[in-house]
């Protein structure tokens, strides 16, 4: 699903750059990023709040299960990660570990828990809050729904004291310093029973130890939460925090227009038309920033279970290569990215976006799908799918194929993509059934589908949103919900996975990545069209700055880390642009980012991302 929808977690995140340098974090990188940033003036006697338009419903507050975006993205709030990422160029930076490194032979890693963290009940955060995260998702199924990749690798985790955690491999993993896994308080989780059913939502404030703590939560309406004041970094300059959902992105945006919410993201990005009517509206600024998604369609290539049990009932036709690279070679994605994102997307080839330069990869020139509905109609007739005397391909059970896409309700998107899809595989003589839903997640689950519009927030290190593809992430019956995202499980690419996450030479793994992507190409199971910039608005009468990741050029909403909301600083009562129109595209922080102390202290300190994320 889309990880905007339904983006497992994603986490395993590690710069290439990074490789060797990172096996060894000295003393100097423990450093906090100004762990006593000067907090903003207040303009009343009211708190600050800070309210975020999203149009996205939360499938659970739990960090073992959350997989959509918005839901991830409020785990970074609530937790801190043993590592966090450095906004400016996503490096690795300190979280709740100060430094780590490895042995000689990469097979043990021991961090250094930081003294100073507290979680918001006033008990200390100890290393051993840590073993225990890892130790239940190594030993229990339900707990290891959204971030079992990260420790199907681990062989022993232990707290050998308060400050110090030792995980031991069964072989050399690339991503220790990208274990994007929430920690969370064992006095709390260890009187949890079903970790498959506990969703974290039945008491509040609910125990962390992030910038912000989870104080209210009604479904499918809104997520409060307050500001940390005894955060080790320094406590946020707004005093609370609020996710409000819109079902109807063009109320969303009629809310920042009235002032009643200070930042809309879109779903997950605001379209065109409507970023174009907030351009020259007083008060409103817009980001436009490349962006780290992928918009693609998916086959159903024939949901099934670790246990060998087949599932759903997706149109066996799929199941054909050639019927899979025909129905790409009908897309026109010039079209896409022309009618559909009007220029604020660039074309889509591979599974992971530009933005990430070492890891893109495109097709050669007689390697690509290139749109050519003439040849895709020659694959349909080699396959055996030919035209009966009224135009409409046919099955091998003699019925007209019809296929049912699934659609996100909330994604206008989605929409305007397949009704260009019932228009050119309609030339083909296949029909196209649009199931926008605002509850995508039951069917795909169910393998109830033949196609779906998918895409996912990548993080800097690729290997979670590379997981999801592999036949370890199938679910384990049939009953079971696994961290896959649509049933792909294929030996070659299980083979390069393998070796990608054991490589801790940046460009050796970087071609192995790529090869990966290539081996997803061609079996056609994913057709990536294209990579959306990210569009989003905030009111500057509400807010004064706000970091974008990556800080020169990036977004704001769904980062790989809380740079954003903590970090923002609020407005002074009225107009905080002094006038004149607070228009134009967000491209740094250097005046707003006051979180930072001593930009040299900062930059010494980067950090690295996630692929987050689950959207």
């Amino acid at each position: 699903m889309d990880t905007q929808t339904r983006s497992l977690p994603g986490r395993v995140r590690l710069l290439a750059g990074a490789g060797a340098a990172a096996l060894t974090l000295t003393a100097s990188l423990a450093t906090p990023l100004n762990p006593s940033p000067a907090q903003a003036r207040a303009a009343g006697d009211g708190e600050k709040v800070l309210t975020v338009a999203v149009a996205q419903s939360v499938d659970s507050l739990s960090p073992f299960l959350a997989v959509r975006l918005l839901s991830t993205s409020i785990q970074r709030l609530m937790y801190e990660f043993l590592t966090n990422y450095d906004p400016e160029d996503a490096r690795a930076v300190p979280g709740l570990a100060t430094k780590w490194e490895s042995s000689p032979d990469k097979l043990t890693w021991t961090y250094t828990i930081r003294s100073g963290s507290t979680w918001s009940d006033g008990k200390r955060v100890t290393a051993e809050d840590a073993a225990w995260t890892f130790n239940k998702m190594m030993t229990d199924q339900g707990a290891a729904t959204a971030n079992g990749s990260f420790v199907g690798n681990f062989r022993k985790v232990t707290a050998a004291s308060p400050t110090k955690l030792v995980i031991e491999l069964k072989k050399p993993q690339a991503t220790m310093t990208a274990l994007d896994v929430p920690i969370v308080p064992k006095h709390v989780w260890e009187k949890v029973g079903d970790f498959s059913k506990f969703n974290n939502d039945s008491s509040f404030p609910v125990v962390g130890n992030g910038p912000f703590v989870l104080t209210d939560y009604k479904a499918d309406s809104y997520v409060r939460l307050k500001a940390n004041k005894t955060f080790w970094r320094g406590a946020p300059k707004f005093d609370e925090l609020v996710f409000r959902y819109y079902k109807d992105q063009d109320a969303a945006v009629s809310a920042l227009r009235k002032g009643e919410v200070s930042f809309v993201a879109g779903s997950p990005s605001l379209t065109p038309a409507q970023a174009a009517s907030l351009e020259g509206e007083r008060n409103i600024r817009v980001n436009d920033a490349p962006g780290r998604r992928f918009y693609a369609l998916a086959t159903n290539p024939g949901a099934r279970a670790k246990n060998g049990r087949t599932f759903g009932d997706g149109h066996p036709s799929l199941l054909d290569q050639q019927v899979r690279h025909a129905l790409f070679m009908a897309v026109d994605r010039e079209a896409i990215i022309d009618k559909v994102f009007r220029g604020h997307a660039v074309e889509g080839e591979g599974y992971i976006p530009p933005r990430f330069s070492q890891y893109f990869w495109k097709p050669s020139a007689s390697r690509k799908l290139a749109y050519d509905p003439a040849k895709a109609a020659r694959l349909l007739d080699q396959a055996g799918y030919r035209l009966d005397g009224d135009g409409r391909r046919v099955g091998k059970d003699g019925e007209p194929i019809t296929y049912r896409v699934l659609c996100h309700a909330t994604d206008p998107n989605d929409k305007a993509v397949g009704k260009y899809l019932q228009e050119w595989w309609g030339k083909l003589g296949i029909g196209v059934r649009l199931d926008c839903l605002d509850n995508v997640t039951d069917p795909w689950l169910a393998g109830k589908y033949d196609l779906a519009f998918d895409g996912w927030s990548v993080n800097p290190d690729p290997d979670f949103v590379l997981s999801i593809h592999t036949c370890a992430a199938l679910p384990a019956t049939p009953k079971d919900t696994g961290a896959t995202d649509n049933f792909i499980c294929d030996k070659r690419y299980d083979e390069l996975y393998a070796r990608q996450l054991a490589e801790y030479d940046p460009a050796a793994r970087a071609d192995l990545v790529k090869q990966m992507q290539a081996r997803l190409y061609d079996l056609g199971y994913m057709n990536v069209m294209a990579y959306p910039n990210a569009v989003e608005a905030y009111r500057t009468d509400q807010i004064e700055s706000i970091t974008t990741m990556p800080a020169k050029a990036g977004n704001i909403y769904g980062q790989d880390g809380y740079w954003s909301w903590w970090s923002a600083v609020p407005a002074e009562s009225g107009d905080s642009s002094g006038g004149s129109s607070s228009t134009g595209v967000v491209l740094g922080v250097a005046g707003g980012f006051v979180v930072l102390a001593a930009l040299g202290g900062f930059a010494a300190m980067r950090r690295r991302a996630t692929a987050e994320d689950r959207e």
